[in-house]
């Protein structure tokens, strides 16, 4: 049955008044607590966003990853952090922090949004979570500057990058205790090998509405689902993001926590190194349980798989160690641009 005219136009205005009070609560609940007030990246920097909560186990690697990437200019929403997480990124130069006590289920996207629009308008946005090490082909070599500099020559607005989940060759358990520096090294091994590939835009990606708003490489693009989690803990994780993405006109940057839409996504991909067991991913997993602030259950697959079965492992004979880029391109699990190769080079036009 058709809704009449009228009824559409009152579920519009209904949805509009909606979005004003959410937006309206969003910036009466911000406080800026350190930092520059505004946006203070150059125009060719790269400002790299994140938000945050009892973060202080990862900052130490997270500050010296992405600095040797070549960000200088770091900003984070804090969630109510009480274990001097804001005090260590004020040991840092070229940060800044906002805070918000607002439910991360219900805002995570407006956060980013909003310090993207804030902080990261006509700039790249590199969009990061404190357990995720951004790669890619020239990492070591061209860094960060290199590789915008190409997405901006070729007309890309996006980096899409691939989540590869990260483990030891023991039991899960055995690796609570290690420093996140401890578990970078000790988490060695991925597992590709369920692995499912989706067309860019189909329906069943659950990210159509905003997938179809972007333009793809002449070669296409994929979203991978599934891998390790998938294989042992039943999630059905999505693998790909737009962890990179350049804030300028038409462009809705982080919409979803994967994606954003408007963009122009590059035929090279990035790779995402997801730390998600190191330190104690069980008692995390039980405080988000306990405080209700997440919908999709993936944390009460792990959890009481983990609590069923003390000695869980994710090694299995699949299992890949020190998978490179260029080993993930070969396989399959990331594309491999060319015309990218070639700039690194000094080729590139």
């Amino acid at each position: 049955m058709h809704k009449s005219f009228g009824y559409r136009l009152a579920a519009r205005a209904g949805r509009m008044a909606q979005d004003a009070l959410h937006r309206a609560r969003l910036h009466r609940s911000l406080q800026h607590l350190h930092g520059p007030a505004r946006r203070f990246a150059a125009p060719q920097e790269v400002v790299l966003i994140a938000l945050v909560r009892d973060g202080a186990y990862y900052l130490d690697v997270f500050f010296e990853h992405y600095r040797r990437l070549g960000v200088s200019c770091f900003v984070f929403i804090d969630n109510g952090s009480t274990d001097g997480t804001v005090e260590r990124i004020r040991q840092e130069p070229g940060t800044a922090v906002l805070r918000s006590a607002l439910p991360w289920l219900e805002f995570e996207n407006s956060f980013r949004a909003y310090a993207a629009s804030r902080y990261g308008q006509d700039r790249w946005c590199l969009f990061a979570d404190m357990d995720e090490l951004l790669d890619f082909e020239g990492s070591s070599t061209g860094g960060l500057a290199g590789l915008t500099g190409y997405l901006a020559q070729q007309g890309y607005t996006a980096l899409q990058a691939q989540m590869l989940e990260m483990f030891p060759k023991g039991p899960l358990a055995a690796a609570r205790g290690l420093s996140y520096a401890g578990a970078v090294e000790a988490f060695r091994y991925c597992d590709i090998s369920t692995v499912q590939a989706l067309d860019y835009s189909a329906a069943e990606t659950g990210l159509a509405y905003y997938l179809r708003q972007n333009s793809l490489p002449p070669d296409g693009a994929r979203i991978l689902f599934g891998g390790v989690r998938g294989k042992v803990f039943g999630e059905r994780c999505c693998l790909s993001k737009h962890p990179l993405v350049f804030n300028g006109p038409g462009v809705q940057a982080a919409v979803h926590p994967h994606v954003s839409a408007g963009v122009a996504v590059a035929d090279v991909e990035g790779l995402i190194r997801h730390y998600k067991f190191a330190g104690d991913s069980l008692a995390r997993d039980l405080q988000t349980r306990a405080e209700a602030v997440s919908e999709h259950g993936e944390d009460r697959l792990r959890s009481d798989a983990m609590q069923a079965q003390p000695e869980l492992s994710l090694w299995s004979d699949a299992a890949l160690e020190d998978a490179s880029i260029a080993g993930l391109q070969r396989r399959g699990f990331l594309r491999r641009a060319p015309g990218y190769s070639a700039h690194l080079a000094g080729d590139g036009a």
